[in-house]
């Protein structure tokens, strides 16, 4: 098992130096030419993107009470500023993130979203602009804590996010109990501390945040050649940014204010994300 490595609070601030405010309200009247970038995400996939109650730093109001936070909301941030736009974060849920994008009422979904040829096929994708290793999270109670390849959970009851990657790589390994898939990521974990699964499958920075969150769990990641295969060979699962398939002029300018983030800017923002994400579910 790798663990990210912790940093200071400070050079947090790298990539976040000069971010702006942004708006708030309904999202569904503002056009991608307005000056409004607006930005759909689930916010409830720590560290990626999560609700909270607190306002900070590197938060973007979703009402009155509440704010998001996490990666992917930095991202989002990020980009709007290179764009000369200010960001608004819309709270949606997963499986209706690319029907709203398709619909007009959101500019962009960064939500942790790995392209794939179906989704390929309904929104266009920047290049990645994360690479998550794949990792199984377990009861530490369990005696699944030594394994070293994913063939050893042959038999076991497996279970991912429902229209994941997460949930379809599964299928790596022979003879597994493919659980149905969970709604959501936290009902995953869950079923998982009930007793319901013995595996859920993650992304490493998730599962280092839900294991600290949860001294129960602990995660399982496998060395190359030994983990899941269907993901891609980038090391990882990737992630990106999707815009509507006819927005081609906005999807040339999220990539290239994309590529003005450096590779060491983005790894500082998830460390980041991963250091001050909250303990528990909010």
């Amino acid at each position: 098992m790798r663990k990210l490595t912790a940093i200071a609070a400070v050079s947090a601030a790298m990539i976040l130096t000069g971010c702006g405010s942004s708006t708030t309200g309904t999202a569904t009247t503002t056009s991608s030419d307005s000056g409004t970038f607006r930005v759909g995400m689930e916010c409830n996939y720590a560290p990626f993107n999560w609700t909270t109650t607190t306002e900070g730093e590197y938060t973007q109001p979703l009402s009155s009470s509440d704010f998001c936070d996490g990666y992917d909301v930095v991202i989002a941030t990020t980009i709007a500023k290179t764009l000369g736009k200010d960001v608004q974060i819309v709270k949606t849920d997963w499986d209706a993130l690319i029907v709203d994008l398709q619909q007009g009422s959101l500019d962009a979904i960064i939500a942790g979203m790995t392209e794939t040829p179906e989704r390929a096929e309904q929104v266009s994708f920047t290049s990645p602009y994360y690479v998550s290793p794949e990792v199984v999270i377990i009861r530490k109670d369990c005696d699944l804590t030594e394994i070293t390849d994913i063939q050893e959970l042959s038999g076991r009851k497996v279970q991912g996010q429902m229209g994941t990657l997460y949930d379809t790589i599964i299928d790596d390994i022979d003879g597994v109990i493919h659980v149905e898939a969970a709604t959501d990521f936290p009902a995953a974990i869950n079923a998982l501390q009930h007793g319901d699964v013995d595996a859920v499958t993650s992304e490493l920075p998730v599962a280092i945040g839900v294991c600290a969150a949860n001294p129960d769990l602990t995660y399982v990641q496998f060395e190359q050649g030994h983990g899941f295969t269907s993901a891609g060979d980038e090391g990882g699962v990737t992630v990106s940014i999707a815009v509507a398939k006819e927005n081609t002029e906005l999807l040339k300018d999220v990539q290239a204010a994309l590529d003005q983030i450096s590779e060491a800017d983005r790894a500082v923002a998830m460390e980041a994300a991963v250091l001050r994400q909250p303990a528990s579910e909010e």
